[in-house]
């Protein structure tokens, strides 16, 4: 019976992922990598035909964590009745989970893959895209009835503040990279719904 080469796999990427938060994709060669999961050359290409194929696994597979933590949120929030309050307690979840959410090797493979222009074929750029794309539209259907039934009377555009939660994640990522601190993260997640209580009036 053949032997389930998804074990070998994840830890390939496991050990990818580490490394290119820490060091980027371009310093990160594919012999660090197989060193990093104790694994081989034959295996390594039995999986990944070159390091940028890699690259675009690594990035699909961030996306889909980054989505499945949307919906940690969405869920978290699913049974406040009220918009805003609704609104409000999903960038809060986030808040609170500020330490959960930058682990040791603070890092996103978002902005370690768009440093990197020969890495962006189209499917890592299709992506990244998608990652942006469901993060806009899930947050801004909390967008729209909070700010309905505030009745805030503004020029704003919703994609676009739906954006500026995810340029927060993004840029407080850079921070706590910086600082070696998650303390940015919380920081700039409580500013964010301050300024959004300020519009909504609550």
């Amino acid at each position: 019976m053949p032997r389930d080469g998804a074990p070998t796999r994840v830890r390939i990427l496991d050990a990818a992922e580490v490394l290119v938060l820490r060091n980027g994709f371009a310093a990160t060669s594919v012999d660090d990598i197989l060193r990093a999961a104790d694994s081989s050359k034959g295996a390594f290409f039995h999986h990944f035909a070159s390091k940028a194929e890699l690259a675009s696994a690594l990035v699909e597979r961030y996306v889909d964590a980054d989505v499945a933590e949307l919906r940690k949120g969405l869920d978290a929030v699913a049974d406040e009745a009220d918009p805003v309050d609704r609104l409000l307690s999903f960038v809060g979840y986030y808040e609170r989970w500020a330490e959960q959410l930058v682990a040791e090797e603070a890092g996103c493979v978002y902005i370690a893959a768009l440093a990197e222009l020969d890495l962006l074929d189209d499917t890592t750029s299709r992506a990244v895209r998608r990652g942006i794309q469901t993060w806009r539209a899930e947050f801004g259907s909390l967008l729209r009835p909070a700010l309905a039934a505030a009745r805030v009377k503004s020029t704003i555009d919703v994609d676009e503040l739906a954006d500026h939660l995810f340029a927060t994640f993004e840029g407080a990522y850079l921070m706590c990279r910086s600082l070696q601190s998650a303390e940015p993260m919380r920081a700039q997640l409580r500013v964010f719904r301050q300024l959004l209580t300020v519009l909504l009036k609550r």
